[in-house]
């Protein structure tokens, strides 16, 4: 419902330097351009809390829920104005334009020298909204001074303008923001616009009725903030290096930003080699082998002539795979080409997975593995694997839940051959036993026997800086940081109607760390974490709470 006393008309006409109607057509214009501004704003803090911070749903839900109660009180903080409505929004858009021009870089700031950005995300998220929520009662106000049309017209045109231009604004961010300026100098950009395009309205369209100290506030505090932006904007790359260095360390050899994440590998082209996706550990060349030795592994004991790998585009579990001699073909599926791409090419990874991009019987296809196994897994027919592996990241509220779904097991069910095993990487039982036994039933629902295991390993050294949010396969999985801290790696090998057994096949090749032994105290360690009766996780209803 519309307070009244919002869309009441003013009581003077402003003076204005061309016709009613094209006064009427600017302030529309500008609506326009602010409500596309203000959905940039939002995506992109969306977009930065769940790089991040993680948890893709939750981060979305918090920024959004935060932004929309901001803006209902920023409406009503904006009837203090409506009395100086022209001076008040060019205040409004000024502060909207450096703040939210700025919130990339300060979240990205506090992310990489203090390691955490959850209470600025949530300050962004609230003054952001303030400002957003205030900007139509006094855009109300300012084109009922224009045209005195009656108030329903008028809020039919100004929520029709603000709409389309958050359409504009929604799809601008995707689709050009991000792949042509990145996360930060797309910020910039966008309040380089929010300001220039309220300035000038409130400057050209109703200089004539603001005092000549309002006009020199206003055009100092416009200057200003382009100022600031313009500056950030010059010295974004070397803010990106500084920052870049505080999260990894010195020793960044690679940093690309492909079309699904960010890569960096640290270390020299000879290693020791650290590989993070989107500012998280994913390999760590000091015992990337327990992970993957403990994957692979148990899982080639039985007929194994032909392998799938669901991810794993660093070739590293691969290179286990290929070192079975009788193997005849291994399917890698991995969704980012970039990674692939640095996989074969880059000296230290190239060497560290033994070169299996360039053994005749490796091939990758580059596809989401849920939609692989629906098209051309299911062409390649029922049974056109001995093994599948699905190396992928830890389940949670993220992109990669449907990966450990019922329907997504269900579909590796068909690939499988009648005496097939199917491992999977199921996140750490002993941190997150909740996550980790949801996947076992899950794999049950699916009409899988399972057999649940554990690994461990020390790792000493990972990341850089304060408390870095390590998640995924050979990082510290919720344990202590820096030298001396265990990882806690959980598996499941599942076999269609039956538990396999875990154990190594009698032509397994020499191994650095899994022996029968190990697996045997993994296998005990996972079950003393058991919780019985959980319910499997579906795409209708993910039980994965991160």
């Amino acid at each position: 419902m519309i307070d009244q006393s919002v869309v009441a008309p003013p009581d003077s006409v402003a003076r204005l330097p061309v016709r009613p109607s094209a006064g009427r057509f600017l302030i529309l214009a500008v609506v326009f351009v602010c409500a596309a501004c203000g959905l940039v704003y939002e995506l992109e803090l969306v977009a930065l809390a769940s790089y991040l911070i993680g948890d893709s749903v939750t981060q979305a839900s918090v920024v959004l829920s935060l932004m929309v109660f901001a803006m209902g009180l920023g409406s009503l903080l904006a009837k203090r104005l409506r009395c100086r409505a022209a001076v008040g929004f060019g205040l409004v858009e000024a502060a909207l334009a450096l703040l939210g021009g700025l919130s990339a870089l300060v979240l990205y700031a506090t992310f990489a020298w203090m390691g955490e950005s959850r209470y600025a995300l949530i300050g962004f998220s609230l003054a952001i909204g303030v400002l957003i929520g205030a900007e139509i009662p006094l855009l109300m106000t300012l084109i009922q001074r224009v045209s005195r049309q009656d108030a329903g017209g008028t809020v039919a045109d100004l929520f029709a303008a603000d709409y389309v231009g958050a359409l504009v604004g929604g799809l601008a961010f995707p689709f050009l923001l991000l792949p042509w300026f990145g996360q930060l100098t797309g910020a910039l950009l966008t309040g380089a616009v929010n300001v220039v395009a309220g300035g000038a309205l409130v400057l050209w369209v109703f200089g004539r009725d603001l005092t000549g100290r309002e006009r020199g506030l206003l055009l100092l505090v416009n200057a200003l903030v382009l100022a600031v932006l313009a500056t950030a904007a010059v010295l974004v790359d070397d803010f990106e290096r500084a920052a870049r260095r505080a999260v990894y360390g010195d020793g960044v050899r690679v940093a690309v930003q492909t079309d699904v994440q960010e890569v960096v590998l640290t270390g020299g082209a000879e290693g020791p080699l650290n590989l993070y996706l989107d500012g998280r550990l994913r390999v760590s060349e000091r015992d990337e082998y327990r992970y993957h030795e403990a994957l692979v592994h148990p899982a080639m004991r039985g007929p194994h002539g032909r392998v799938l790998i669901l991810g794993g585009g660093d070739g590293l579990a691969a290179r286990e795979v290929l070192r079975y001699p009788d193997v005849r073909s291994v399917t890698l599926v991995e969704l980012d080409p970039g990674v692939a791409r640095l996989a074969r090419t880059d000296p230290a990874l190239a060497a560290l997975n033994e070169h299996v991009y360039d053994d005749p019987r490796f091939r990758v296809e580059y596809a989401d593995a849920f939609t692989w196994l629906r098209g051309r897994g299911a062409a390649a027919g029922s049974g056109a694997y001995d093994v599948v592996i699905s190396d992928l990241p830890n389940p949670g509220i993220t992109p990669s839940t449907k990966l450990y779904s019922e329907e997504f097991y269900g579909l590796a069910s068909r690939v499988l051959a009648e005496d097939g095993r199917l491992a999977v990487h199921a996140g750490p039982p002993a941190i997150r036993p909740r996550t980790y036994w949801t996947v076992d039933a899950t794999l049950r629902a699916a009409g899988f026997g399972t057999s649940p295991y554990a690994a461990t390993g020390q790792a000493a050294g990972f990341g850089a800086g304060p408390d870095r949010s390590h998640d995924g396969k050979n990082a510290g999985e919720g344990g202590d940081e820096g030298a001396g801290a265990w990882t806690d790696w959980g598996f499941v090998l599942a076999a269609v109607g039956r538990p396999p057994a875990v154990g190594l096949a009698p032509d397994v090749p020499r191994l650095r760390s899994l022996a029968a032994p190990v697996l045997e105290a993994g296998i005990v360690r996972a079950e003393r974490t058991r919780l019985r009766d959980l319910p499997p996780s579906t795409l209708v209803h993910p039980r994965y709470a991160g």
